[in-house]
This record gives C-alpha cells, sequence and structure tokens, in this order.
C-alpha cells in the first residue's frame, strides 16, 4: 500500500499540525487524526469515477492537505492567539468536519448502485462527475462528520456531535454546488475524455469547456473548509454561554 502523503503533502500536513497543536495543543492534533486517517482510507475503497475523469490518485500533495486544514487550523491559531480558546476549537471542528464530510461522501457515495443526481439540476449524471450526489453519499457525509465530532468531545466545544454533523453536510453540499456552478471543467481531444486539469493524463493539453479554468477541485475544498470553519465561529457566537 502506497503512503497517505507524499512529500510535498508530508510538509503540508507538518504546517497544519503545528498551527492546530499552537492553537489548541494534543486535541487538535487528536482531531486532525481523526479526520485524516479515516477519511485516507476510506478514499481507498471508493471507485473509479466514470467516463474517464481523472482525479488525483491517493495521496494527498501538500495543495489538498491545505486545501483541507489549513484555513480552519490556521483561523485556530490566530483565536487561539487571541485568548478565545473555545472559539478556535470550534474554528477547527468546524472547517474539519466538512473535510471528513466531503471526503466520506465522494468515497462512500461511488459504491452506490444508483447513479448520482445533479444537485443543481437533479439529473441523473455520471460518477465523478461534479456537483453529483447520491442518498449514499449524503449518509456517507455524515458518518465522517460524526466520526470528527465524537472525537471532538475531548475538547471544549458546543455540542460538538451535532454541530459537526450539521455544518459537515451542509459543507459537503456548498462543495458539490461549488464544484458542479464554478469548477474548471475540461475535455482532451485526443482521447474524447472529460478532465479536471488543463492537461490530460495523456500528456495532452485539454480545452475548457465549462467553469472558471484556475477554480481547481483543491480550490473548491479550501472553500469549503473556509466557511465550514466560519459556521463553526458562528455557532460559538449564537451558543449560550
Amino acid at each position: 500500500m502506497p503512503p497517505l502523503l507524499t512529500a510535498s503533502g508530508t510538509a503540508g500536513a507538518i504546517v497544519v499540525g503545528a498551527l492546530a497543536l499552537a492553537a489548541t495543543g494534543w486535541p487538535g492534533l487528536l482531531l486532525l487524526f481523526a479526520f485524516f486517517l479515516p477519511s485516507s482510507l476510506v478514499s481507498r475503497v471508493s471507485r473509479p469515477p466514470e467516463g474517464g475523469l481523472d482525479p488525483k490518485g491517493e495521496q494527498r500533495d501538500a495543495w489538498q492537505v491545505f486545501a483541507n486544514g489549513l484555513a480552519p487550523s490556521l483561523g485556530a491559531a490566530l483565536a487561539a492567539w487571541a485568548g478565545a480558546l473555545d472559539l478556535a476549537w470550534m474554528i477547527l471542528l468546524g472547517g474539519l468536519s466538512v473535510a471528513a464530510a466531503d471526503t466520506w461522501a465522494t468515497a462512500i457515495g461511488s459504491r452506490s448502485r444508483r447513479p448520482p443526481r445533479h444537485l443543481l439540476t437533479g439529473r441523473t449524471v455520471p460518477r465523478g462527475t461534479n456537483g453529483g450526489v447520491t442518498i449514499l453519499g449524503t449518509i456517507g457525509a455524515a458518518a465522517g462528520a460524526l466520526v470528527v465530532g465524537f472525537t471532538a468531545l475531548v475538547g471544549p466545544a458546543a455540542r460538538p456531535v451535532l454541530s459537526a454533523i450539521i455544518i459537515g453536510v451542509a459543507g459537503m453540499f456548498l462543495d458539490a454546488a461549488l464544484g458542479s456552478a464554478l469548477q474548471g471543467r475540461f475535455h482532451c481531444e485526443r482521447c474524447d475524455q472529460p478532465s479536471e486539469w488543463p492537461r490530460h493524463r495523456c500528456g495532452n493539453r485539454t480545452v475548457l469547456v465549462g467553469g472558471i479554468a484556475w477554480l481547481t477541485n483543491d480550490a473548491v475544498n479550501a472553500m469549503a473548509t473556509l466557511a465550514g470553519a466560519l459556521a463553526g465561529a458562528a455557532w460559538w457566537a449564537l451558543s449560550p454561554r
């Protein structure tokens, strides 16, 4: 079995882990592991997408690590620096709940016997299509967020299990909506296959057919986890103390 991280991914994980440790101590590292290890393992049971789509491989690189963990860990570090440890914890919890929910939704949803439906149009689409969701994938999203939520019981989060599920599943749907509406979509004319990248795995340059060319899946994930971190902060602000 190949390593879970590339060399750059390992460096990125050290940065994210250091921020989480500085913000919340060892419980923050535990929360990161509760996202990273189960999510990485569950991703390896997913089916390859249909239609020739060529996402990144199983190993996470630095961009993927930062997309999933930088916004919540950096936000938590800033909140802790300002003396608000409870806020720091909820920021970390919110962002990682979204990251886990999205990863689990993709992996578990790929095992669905029913094809996904496009979140914005309701039409049936091939597996791997940006914005495609399934009932099984939504259940997977809740399960991934639940793992993070239960782990968060070691910290000072307000109703961590409930907040993790609500923020995580909502963030997963936001990720799907952003991916379907804004993420760059390309086509390889040589292979006659869709792609997520300006250059197909065959080496041929692809043609932009929709979305914003520079907006990758990693960028969409970063936007969703940032929204999750902000939702965690809002949850903290609205919780009685």
